[in-house]
């Protein structure tokens, strides 16, 4: 199994910006793809963003060009970088890893090991 721990989030205004990340533990080699998903009280877990491979990433239409996924370099962490942020992007952000190689584009419901989550607020 791996262990996800997600760090970094907090209380922002509206504009601001956050960097999340997630460290992961265990059986590390097996994971081939990382992600974000968040969840705001009253609604339904939502994907955020994903990246696997050597490079390859999507994300929700409404964070584009705002949230950015990077990995680093021991490819045990990935990192959310929320920037421009909006009230509506208050939530609860939990990382999310998929085990082993399969082809093709990652979905979200292929991810098997999940953090326990870190709070983000964004105030108006």
């Amino acid at each position: 199994q791996v262990q996800l721990v997600e760090s970094g989030g907090g209380l922002v205004q509206a504009g601001g910006s956050l960097r999340l990340s997630c460290a992961a533990s265990g059986r590390t080699f097996s994971i081939y793809a990382m992600g974000w998903f968040r969840q705001a009280p009253g609604k339904e877990l939502e994907f955020v963003g994903v990246t696997w491979g050597s490079d390859s990433r999507y994300y929700l239409d409404s964070v584009k060009g705002r949230f950015t996924i990077t990995r680093g370099n021991a490819k045990n962490t990935v990192y959310l970088q929320m920037n421009s942020l909006k009230p509506e992007d208050t939530a609860a952000y939990y990382c999310a890893a998929k085990r082993y190689y399969t082809a093709g584009t990652i979905l979200p419901n292929e991810f098997d090991n999940w953090g326990r989550g870190t709070q983000v607020t964004v105030s108006s």
